[in-house]
């Protein structure tokens, strides 16, 4: 089973990381306020009130360990660096090389 590492822009702009199996699936479960019939909520807690807009950033990954660990990094880097490796990626890029970008500088 594949795995995807992806980077949501809400409406106020921030950014949200995450992963699934199925990315289409989980930007329709974070847009919609309830789950079916009314249901619980299948969103992110921290989306609510904050609609994503976007799918910015999106990296396949092979298994889920990997996946959990790609969403980790991702989310120790600064927002300026998450901006970055979501530009580089526009550009055929995985990412941006640099200590920094990658969250490893001092």
């Amino acid at each position: 089973m594949s795995w995807t590492v992806y980077i949501l822009r809400t409406a106020s702009g921030r950014l949200y990381t995450g992963i699934t199996t199925d990315l289409a699936r989980r930007f329709a479960e974070h847009r919609v306020a309830r789950g079916p019939r009314g249901g619980k909520p299948r969103g992110a807690r921290s989306l609510r009130g904050d609609a994503p807009r976007s799918i910015a950033y999106a990296e396949p990954q092979p298994d889920r360990g990997r996946a959990t660990r790609r969403e980790a990094a991702i989310k120790r880097l600064s927002r300026a660096a998450k901006l970055a490796l979501i530009d580089g990626a526009g550009r055929g890029r995985r990412g941006p090389r640099s200590a920094a970008a990658r969250g490893t500088g001092r």
